[in-house]
């Protein structure tokens, strides 16, 4: 954790003297985290902010904190993290170029320590790939990095030689010269530019001048001062002036209310079976003859989540990432950025852990994506565990502000598709390989955060909550224990973050506070666990939990549930010695 001062008056006239020196750029979308005080500045200096709001940064009551939210009109995405500004940048750029078809450029500044994340060049590669013309990266090359040297060191041929390897057009800069930095920005761009600006952390600071021990502190007052004096005799003795070109407006109006589906569902209880993964892909492309700002992305996946239906239809609004997941998500920020699109980005369940650190900064800067994660779950079946993505709904939960939908029909997964599109906050919509028969009447009204009592008796004995395929292996047991005059309630919760605890709680007490969850996931963090953070105050309930208790096996899905303890006979069988147990207690 990097230590921040409240910044003293000569410290923020020197920021203000040094935000003089910049060159302002259009969009902003960068890494060095420590540059918020600059940027800061450069927006006091024009006026938006007041200078006692500067003096206040980074205190509980402040809105100016240390790494950039975006709490502030001037800042998009989230900073603070390393290696993925990069990519989010790729999506604004990608946004200006194909969909606004607009003349606005995004710049993102990068520290040469940063560099080592494996993010940044599946960025690089993406933008080389697309010819993002439009984009320029800033890399500032100042040797020293957290607490050590960056890898590299000054050899800024080594970086150039890199870029131009990824495609990139590459200069290299004095990044301490205005003038230099000016002339490389003003070069006709035909391909994705990177700035190499070579500079000496501290320049002009003797105790600090390209010396270790340096990062993210602040100046002693003595040497403020002398910063501030020399940065004013500077200024004082140039006569040029820099007069940037006024951005141009040429990017289209954007409206992103009240998309939805302009009809219902084309599925039938009972008249046909799909695969909730195929239903994605057909809802999404569905979504988006209705709005031309719905965009879907993959990672070279599109065969397995369907999301190749979209692709097929909508081929000038799909963006193929290829096998660079983390990159993924972070061009999915950037087409999300200033609420420019609605954005569905698909891959396997299993593959958004890869992402987690994307996931994580897409969550703190309140991203509306919607990510959806096939093959969940066993129903991988012969691919094997390292496909099956049994710990996704835990990722998930874990972060702030998702939501998660795990539709168990085709007409669940188009509702799904449809309430992401306007819900705020990363959404993620878990979908299962194998066929499963529809349940639902297309006329069927769903809500975020709200259950569904799919069978129900006034006899019932024990309330089942399962969703995705275990929901169908629920209701199999539910009539099989009915030939044995056993009636149970089967809920499916539609969404497991937001859950509707009232619901469950309510129809668990109707059955005498006995309660089963199944899942096809691990106990870890799943379905079970949310359940039973929803009724751990409930007094008289009694909570068992069947989900997958390790590692599992290559096999046939259904196979693979019955092994793992999952499956319409395990159900029932649990629910028999819930009964024989309240039974003998009594």
């Amino acid at each position: 954790m990097e230590d921040y001062h409240k910044p003293d008056q000569q410290t923020v006239q020197a920021l203000r003297n040094i935000a003089n020196l910049d060159c302002c750029a259009s969009t902003f979308s960068g890494q060095a985290a420590q540059s918020a005080p600059a940027l800061y500045s450069m927006w006091v200096e024009t006026g938006f902010l007041k200078e006692s709001e500067l003096l206040n940064m980074c205190q509980v009551d402040s809105s100016l904190e240390g790494h950039l939210i975006p709490r502030q009109q001037f800042v998009d995405v989230t900073t603070g993290y390393l290696g993925q500004g990069l990519g989010v940048a790729c999506g604004i750029a990608y946004t200006g170029k194909y969909f606004d078809k607009a003349s606005y450029r995004v710049y993102c500044l990068l520290g040469d320590g940063e560099m080592s994340e494996g993010s940044v060049w599946e960025a690089m590669s993406f933008a080389s790939y697309y010819q993002l013309d439009n984009l320029v990266a800033i890399m500032d090359i100042n040797r020293l990095s957290q607490s050590d040297s960056a890898p590299l060191q000054h050899h800024a041929e080594k970086y150039q030689r890199r870029c131009e390897a990824f495609g990139w057009h590459a200069i290299i800069v004095d990044g301490h010269s205005v003038e230099e930095l000016c002339k490389a920005l003003s070069q006709p761009r035909h391909q994705p530019t990177a700035i190499l600006a070579k500079t000496v952390k501290g320049k002009g600071i003797p105790a600090a001048e390209d010396k270790m021990g340096w990062h993210s502190k602040s100046l002693s007052k003595d040497m403020a001062e002398m910063v501030m004096k020399d940065l004013q005799s500077r200024i004082m003795s140039t006569s040029k002036h820099l007069y940037p070109p006024t951005p141009v407006e040429d990017a289209p109006p954007v409206s992103l209310r009240n998309i939805r589906m302009a009809s219902a569902p084309a599925y039938k209880p009972g008249e046909k079976v799909i695969s909730t993964r195929k239903a994605y892909g057909m809802a999404i492309t569905k979504l988006g003859r209705y709005n031309e700002r719905v965009v879907a992305l993959d990672g070279d996946t599109n065969n397995l989540t369907y999301s190749e239906i979209f692709k097929n239809e909508h081929p000038n609004r799909f963006v193929e990432c290829y096998v660079a997941q983390q990159n993924m998500v972070s061009v999915a920020m950037g087409c999300a950025a200033r609420e420019r699109n609605v954005v569905f980005a698909s891959t396997l369940a299993s593959f958004f852990t890869r992402a987690y650190d994307q996931l994580r900064m897409a969550a703190v800067l309140d991203s509306s994506i919607n990510l959806c994660g096939s093959h969940c779950g066993l129903s991988t079946g012969e691919e094997g565990p390292s496909l099956m993505g049994l710990e996704d709904m835990a990722m998930f939960r874990a972060l702030p502000r998702t939501t998660i939908f795990y539709p168990s029909d085709g007409v669940s997964t188009e509702k799904a598709v449809e309430l992401a599109a306007s819900t705020r906050g990363v959404c993620y919509i878990r979908t299962s390989r194998q066929d499963s028969a529809v349940i639902y009447n297309s006329n069927e009204d769903f809500h975020v955060g709200q259950a569904k009592v799919v069978y129900q008796n006034k006899e019932d004995q024990v309330t089942v909550v399962a969703a995705g395929v275990t929901l169908h292996e629920a209701l199999a047991a539910a009539e099989h224990l009915k030939k044995e005059r056993i009636h149970v309630r089967v809920i499916d919760p539609f969404t497991i973050k937001p859950l509707d605890v009232k619901t469950i709680t309510d129809h668990t007490r109707a059955t005498r506070g006995r309660i089963l969850t199944v899942e096809d996931h691990y106990y870890e963090g799943g379905l079970g666990e949310a359940v039973c953070s929803a009724v751990v105050n409930e007094t008289g309930f009694n909570l068992h939990r069947l989900a997958v208790s390790h590692v599992p096996h290559s096999g046939k899905p259904q196979e693979l549930l019955k092994i793992y303890g999952i499956d319409r006979d395990a159900i029932a069988q649990a629910v028999r010695k819930m009964l024989s147990t309240s039974t003998n207690a009594k």
